[in-house]
Formats: structure tokens, sequence, C-alpha cells
């Protein structure tokens, strides 16, 4: 069974949306099967608007999130691991969550783990 935190980043992607305000995702820099552009990432971690205006194709499933972006002028192919994914949020006001998802993995979580607050 698929971790729920693919399913929270789209429903606040489109509460965030339905409210006309603009979602956006931290992201740990460094994760495994991350692909974004050199030389955005601050302190290992970078934060991305994941909009229906900012981006193209932008797509969320239980994996992860993947869009076409501008940067610098160029499209580029964004994939952003659901596991990778710190908080989402709306920038306007800051309203969203955090996870705490680190060594979480998205093929087999260990069934026995607990909710950490």
């Amino acid at each position: 069974m698929p971790g729920v935190i693919p399913y929270l980043i789209r429903a606040y992607c489109n509460w965030i949306e339905d409210n006309n305000l603009t979602p956006y995702v931290l992201v740990r820099a460094k994760s495994k099967g991350l692909s974004i552009p050199d030389g955005f990432e601050n302190n290992g971690k970078i934060v991305l608007n994941i909009s229906a205006s900012a981006t193209a194709d932008r797509l969320i499933n239980n994996e992860s999130i993947s869009f076409k972006a501008r940067f610098h002028g160029k499209s580029q192919k964004i994939i952003v691991p659901c596991e990778a994914v710190m908080s989402i949020y709306a920038n306007e006001n800051g309203e969203g969550m955090l996870f705490d998802n680190k060594g979480i993995s998205s093929d087999k979580g260990d069934k026995n783990q607990a909710l950490r607050y």
C-alpha cells in the first residue's frame, strides 16, 4: 500500500489552488531520483512553485511530482520524488503541511513505524 504523503501533497495542492493561492514545495535537494536544474538549491534544499500557472504537464502520482518549468528562460523537466518533499504550503500565507518522511522508503516502509509529531 502506498504511503499517505502523495495523497496529502495532491490534496493540499488542490486546496491551495482552489483558494486562489500558490502552492510551493520545499524539497531535499540531495534526494535520490530528484531531477532539478543545477545551481538553484540552497543549504541542501530547493523551493519550487508547483502551481498550474507556473508549470506545464504537472503530474502528482504516488511516486513523484513531475512537471516542466522555466529556469533562466529555459524549459526544464523537473522530477521530485514524494519522499523528498519536506513541506507543501501556500506562498501567500504559509498555510500547509510539514512532512517527516526522512528515511521512509516509497517501496516498503516499516509497517510498525509510529507516527511522528
